[in-house]
């Protein structure tokens, strides 16, 4: 889907002003529907909206909501106002859907972009997920000598699928919907992660008790992938689910795991290591920073879609 070219000059010029981390800016959409709007001086900006429909069996309804509605906005320089307007359009255009109550409006948006947030805030968006980034090899805190690091083996299969939901019931409480199938979905992931012979997946026992776990992947971000849209090009590693036992959380098992995971794919060349955290849980968000990582993206939602103000 084509917009006009002074507004995506100016919104890639944006982008790289914001964070230097930010890759070059992606191009709209090709598929969605478009909507657009003007500021007080007449200044052009538009959106594309795609809408993502999830079934009871999909994945993503782990972190999204079953019918998702997400705007790619192109607003220029036009900061704070441009940003509204565009949001009151897609307010009006809301208004001839019927979403149901397990739906979302979402907009993925660089974390710096300060205007933006004012806006965001405005129209009922929290920040729900972000993206953060940690660069570099850093010296991390010494490891609990009383703690044992070790790849998982497929007999751990049980123990960390259960960890897995522990997790999940978690995050149903502070952030996305509590999902009764999550069992069923978190299963076909381990269950590939572990039939490989050195999954990148680690446990951490204590008392030879198995009490946290580290799962991670090898991503790419190359010319024209989905991954160089967030992240700058080179080889990272992904960091995605980092799970303790509810009774022993905030005892520095998580810590000591991922002082062993950062040393590993820091010794196998990575550029940077990634992941995913919700800014509304009271533990990840205070654990990640400690760890050395920033935001450099946040997804921004309003559930149910029709709370969009």
């Amino acid at each position: 889907m084509e917009i006009e070219k002074t507004l995506f000059e100016a919104h890639r010029a944006r982008f790289a002003t914001i964070d230097r981390l930010l890759p070059e800016a992606a191009p709209p959409p090709v598929v969605g529907e478009r909507v657009d709007a003007a500021t007080a001086s007449g200044v052009q900006v538009t959106g594309v909206i795609q809408r993502q429909l999830h079934g009871p069996d999909d994945v993503p309804l782990l972190w999204a909501s079953a019918d998702v509605r997400q705007l790619f906005p192109f607003v220029g320089n036009t900061g704070t106002e441009g940003m509204d307007v565009l949001l009151r359009a897609w307010r009006t255009w809301m208004d001839a859907e019927s979403p149901g109550e397990d739906s979302s409006c979402v907009v993925n948006w660089p974390s710096r972009d300060a205007e933006a947030i004012r806006a965001f805030l405005d129209h009922g968006l929290v920040p729900m997920s972000a993206l953060a980034v940690r660069t570099g090899c850093h010296h991390d805190d010494k490891a609990d000598d009383g703690v044992e690091i070790r790849r998982a083996r497929q007999g751990d299969f049980e123990d960390v699928l259960a960890m897995a939901v522990s997790t999940h019931d978690y995050i149903g409480q502070v952030a996305t919907r509590h999902r009764p199938n999550a069992a069923e979905l978190l299963a076909p992931a381990l269950e590939r992660a572990l039939d490989k012979d050195a999954p990148l997946l680690w446990l951490a026992e204590r008392h030879a008790r198995v009490a946290a776990f580290a799962h991670a992947a090898w991503i790419t971000s190359s010319p024209g992938s989905a991954e160089a849209e967030l992240l700058p090009h080179g080889r990272w590693g992904y960091v995605n689910n980092v799970v303790t036992v509810p009774d022993l959380r905030g005892s520095g098992l998580g810590r000591t795991l991922m002082s062993v995971v950062h040393k590993e794919f820091c010794a196998d060349g990575a550029d940077g290591t990634y992941l995913y955290y919700n800014p509304t849980n009271p533990l990840s968000s205070v654990f990640w920073h400690r760890q050395g990582y920033r935001p450099l993206w946040t997804s921004w939602e309003v559930h149910p879609a029709s709370a969009l103000r």
